[in-house]
């Protein structure tokens, strides 16, 4: 990020803010209908309408993932480098509106499809070459479109408030709180609405509706271009932090200096990456500062060369994001934790008895609604509630550090995981009684309400943990590089997904008996031991904590110096310091 796009200072002083909202928040609203409608059930559409086998559909969905989860590292460097954000998400969005469209034609229309299962002899017919490279085709395109999506709508939100502005700045942290209320809401509405059409009124509909919401999110969001504050983009982020360590490398022989002061400095040179204000010295990782000591051989100090030379804002760009990677990494292992509720915790729920009513039974994918409930719930009570309270103590606008959040978010995932393993042995003692141990398709005399708990919690530490997450990167990682670690964000639920299968993997294969017996058995969960499987997140969990608390302890909070129009003054925020030291 480099420059705010703007024709005057008046029309600047327009743009951005408050009134940007409903556009951004429309958007998400849809481009989440859309995705999340998508790719919920698409298992079901695979198996039932394309007929593959389940093997060949659960990989063939398992590589859709993983290529989505790596394309926001392509979207972010390319909304960092050269195309900005607004354009990053619009292309993005077009291009995934595209994907769908051509899933949703290969629904509707007989030759793009196999032909319907034979009744009479079950035989079912594979979709043919030509109609799984239309299916290939267009889940890449939604994979290439996600990928410039999400990690620019949250960044591109954000910059509409102008954090130089302590008014502005303020609004900020609600920002991600109502951004990711937003997008909570919408998926709930996916989970339920979207769903039932696919499975009972038709693909053809149920494919159509979240391409329609894509169309509307499109819409909504290019309609407000007028209004948003616009950054440029710099060039390329990653070319200069790869500049920063040639330069010390090459310097390696160099003393380090003790006082900093004399490192090279140049506002000038860093006004298009540093809109904000130029990162301060700091002193961990010293060996890196070697990149911006002043030798002989740089004779040109107003153009070094930028691979022998680099400023201080340049070298901190770098330290700041090393800092960032063990917060990231604490991250993971909570993804793996929530991770849980889409297999295990589903498995537990098609044994129980789901009747809500005489004739209501509610499906046991529909469990997760009680995770996005009190995921929204928690975010308004945090909001509204948790923030004035912790005020008064603390004194910070919002209530509580990032940082402190994350802690919060922890604890209440190792408490989810915690209770998980006790409601599971209530489960088997409740199998037992009623002879059922051997039975694993019929349904136990429990109530699938005693699940309610364990994805009720998940859903709190995700309100408190996922959110502090997104605050962290957008507030911690250098100006021109926010896109870039909004994708950190995505790629640690990648990570905690891949984590999750490796346990399970490891699990199951260690726990083998001679005689049959599994924590996680293949056939009858009654005669497992899931409960110890959840016990051992739980330690995982508590171990991470204390990682991350020491991590947090010895974090050093991105200090930067800040410019206004009466000159550099000294300012403290609630999450960093803002220090001024240079001219």
């Amino acid at each position: 990020m480099a420059t705010k796009k703007q024709n005057s200072p008046s029309v600047g002083k327009k743009q951005g803010g408050i009134i940007t909202m409903p556009f951004i928040f429309a958007n998400e609203i849809c481009e989440k209908l859309a995705v999340v409608g998508f790719g919920t059930n698409m298992i079901s559409y695979l198996t039932s309408e394309m007929h593959l086998p389940l093997t060949k559909a659960a990989n063939t969905l398992t590589n859709f993932g993983g290529t989505s989860a790596m394309t926001p590292l392509l979207g972010a460097f390319i909304a960092d480098s050269f195309a900005g954000r607004f354009w990053t998400i619009t292309i993005a969005s077009i291009v995934y509106q595209i994907g769908m469209i051509s899933l949703t034609l290969s629904a509707v229309l007989p030759n793009l499809r196999p032909p319907p299962c034979n009744k009479s002899n079950q035989i079912c017919q594979e979709a043919d070459s030509g109609q799984l490279a239309i299916l290939y085709v267009s889940l890449l395109l939604t994979a290439l479109g996600s990928g410039g999506i999400r990690p620019c709508v949250v960044s591109f939100g954000a910059d509409q408030f102008d954090e130089n502005d302590p008014e502005q700045k303020t609004t900020t942290w609600k920002f991600f709180n109502w951004y990711y209320f937003c997008m909570g809401a919408s998926i709930l509405v996916a989970n339920t609405v979207i769903v039932y059409i696919q499975d009972n009124v038709g693909w053809g509909w149920g494919l159509g509706v979240p391409s329609v919401a894509m169309f509307f999110s499109i819409t909504a969001f290019v309609f407000g271009y007028p209004l948003y504050r616009k950054m440029e983009p710099s060039g390329s982020p990653f070319t200069r932090l790869v500049q920063v360590c040639v330069a010390a490398y090459r310097k390696r022989k160099v003393a380090v200096v003790s006082d900093w002061t004399s490192l090279y400095e140049n506002e000038d040179l860093d006004r298009a990456i540093a809109l904000g204000g130029e990162l301060v010295h700091t002193e961990s990782m010293r060996f890196l500062d070697k990149a911006a000591v002043v030798t002989e051989e740089d004779d040109n100090l107003k153009t070094p060369n930028p691979w022998n030379l680099s400023t201080v804002h340049r070298v901190e760009e770098l330290k700041s994001l090393i800092r960032m990677g063990p917060i990231w990494a604490a991250g993971i292992l909570l993804i793996t934790a929530s991770a849980q509720q889409n297999t295990f915790s589903l498995q537990q729920a098609k044994s129980m008895d789901r009747h809500l009513t005489q004739s209501f039974q509610i499906p046991a994918a529909s469990m997760s609604v009680f995770t996005q409930i009190s995921m929204l719930a928690t975010i308004v009570f945090y909001d509204r509630l948790f923030v004035p309270f912790a005020r008064r103590f603390t004194g910070l606008d919002r209530g509580v550090s990032f940082l402190t959040r994350m802690g919060i978010g922890f604890v209440v995932s190792l408490l989810a995981t915690f209770a998980a393993g006790f409601i599971e042995i209530r489960r088997k003692r409740a199998a037992a009684a009623g002879g059922l141990m051997d039975q694993p398709d019929a349904v136990i005399p429990i109530s699938v309400l005693w699940l309610m708990p364990q994805y009720c919690l998940h859903g709190i530490a995700e309100s408190f943990m996922s959110i502090g997450h997104l605050e962290f990167f957008y507030d911690q990682a250098p100006e021109s590089m926010r896109s870039t670690a909004t994708a950190l964000f995505w790629l640690s639920i990648s990570a905690g997904s891949y984590t999750s299968t490796l346990l399970v993997t490891l699990v199951h294969k260690y726990t083998a008996r001679p005689d049959g017996s599994n924590w996680l058995p293949d056939n009858n969960l009654n005669r497992g031991k899931l409960e110890y499987f959840y016990w051992l997140i739980t330690l995982l969990q508590l171990l991470n904590l204390v990682y991350y608390l020491l991590c947090a302890k010895f974090y050093t909070l991105k200090p930067i110096q800040v410019r206004n129009q009466e000159g550099l003054r000294h300012r403290k925020t609630e999450d960093g310091f803002e220090l001024t030291n240079h001219v």
